[in-house]
């Protein structure tokens, strides 16, 4: 029944290999997303880009706002696996 079931659903192979490897991005993205020194490195390239002119008070602002609160929450998250770790 094994070998039946596996050429029947043969076809599906290549669906489900763009589902594996997008759910690895995704675990990839949101490791980043909560790394403290890629926040970091994201701040510096902010204050960066308005020195430069690329973006001014108010987008800074509101880009740093996003950032600490990423930073925050990874702390609490890693706070929370330590006491539960």
């Amino acid at each position: 029944m094994g070998l039946l079931k596996g050429l029947v659903l043969l076809p599906l192979a290549p669906v489900r290999g763009v589902v594996w490897l997008t759910e690895r991005i995704a675990d990839a993205a949101e490791l980043e997303q909560g790394d403290p020194a890629a926040i970091r490195r994201q701040m510096v390239e902010a204050e960066a880009a308005f020195e430069r002119g690329d973006i001014d008070e108010t987008e800074l602002a509101a880009l740093e706002d996003d950032l600490l609160a990423r930073l925050n929450s990874s702390r609490a998250r890693a706070g929370e696996e330590e006491a539960h770790g």
